[in-house]
């Protein structure tokens, strides 16, 4: 691997759904006993959307610069290139894998493992040992994230007349990525401050549509529960709300609507210090006794 440009900034994530080479070896080198070893972030992508893939790409080029890693490389499901050809793009022997997903559920149980040929939390695979770590979004620190996101989207909204609602999806599939918004919901009302913290979903009850019902206070904060500013949480989400959608939503309020002041925020996985949760991940890994 060289050390020449990688395309995995945001500002150039625009154009890398046709890069397929996105393995780079950092410039320097750091002393955190990762110098051998490669770090591989599996992000969800998207065959409508490639802006969806802009966080991964950031995270990845942040974390490249550091210099921890001899590779970090970024592979997707919906995007190029696909998680069961990353094995390619690697070279290292040791290899760790961190879910840049939400909860753990449906993508990190099974479609990531099936697709790398993951056998549990450790592999071992031609010649090559491969360290499937925890999702990047069960990290204790998600907690404080969402609540720095909700005071930087509404600075001027009092906590105490504030309701405060973290987004998910919601789905049928798997009701981990509902119950990990609702963990968050809790953790967050715990610490005080916001009159009402709810989780609400686009396709499951409470609905974010009838945010106006299911809230109380004159101000209301939504914070997208999501990895990236994607088709949901700049279009789905601003439309159930009743705002105008697009790139320019995001932060934006307060929009005086059904006699509130509402404020929406980015999702969560857009943050800078995403990546120091991940790189958290890796070093947290700690196999279980039945790993294979």
């Amino acid at each position: 691997m060289t050390g020449r440009g990688c395309p995995q900034s945001r500002e150039g994530a625009k154009t890398a759904k046709n890069t397929k080479h996105v393995s780079c070896s950092p410039k320097k080198r750091a002393p955190y006993g990762y110098e051998n070893a490669a770090l591989v972030i599996a992000g969800h992508g998207s065959t409508r959307n490639p802006d969806s893939a802009a966080p991964t790409f950031a995270h990845a080029e942040s974390i490249r610069k550091r210099g921890i890693f001899s590779e970090v490389a970024a592979c997707f499901w919906k995007q190029e290139p696909p998680f069961r050809d990353v094995w390619r793009i690697v070279e290292s022997r040791d290899i760790y894998v961190v879910p840049n997903f939400i909860s753990e559920g449906y993508f990190t149980r099974t479609v990531i493992p099936r697709e790398m040929g993951l056998s549990g939390q450790v592999t071992a695979r031609d010649g090559r040992t491969i360290k499937y770590c925890e999702p990047a979004g069960k990290h204790p620190h998600m907690t404080d994230l969402l609540v720095s996101e909700a005071r930087s989207a509404a600075p001027g909204a009092p906590p105490s007349e504030t309701s405060l609602l973290i987004v998910g999806h919601g789905t049928g599939l798997d009701d981990n990525s509902a119950e990990a918004a609702r963990d968050q919901a809790r953790k967050i009302a715990a610490m005080g401050g916001y009159a009402e913290v709810i989780a609400a979903f686009m396709e499951e009850p409470p609905l974010v549509a009838e945010w106006d019902k299911i809230t109380s206070q004159p101000n209301v904060v939504v914070v997208p529960f999501f990895i990236s500013d994607g088709l949901h949480s700049r279009q789905d989400i601003p439309s159930l709300l009743g705002i105008r959608s697009g790139a320019d939503v995001i932060q934006r309020g307060p929009h005086d609507l059904r006699g509130r002041r509402l404020y929406y925020g980015a999702a969560i996985g857009t943050e800078p210090g995403f990546a120091d949760i991940i790189l958290d991940q890796v070093r947290a890994f700690q196999p279980s006794p039945m790993a294979s």
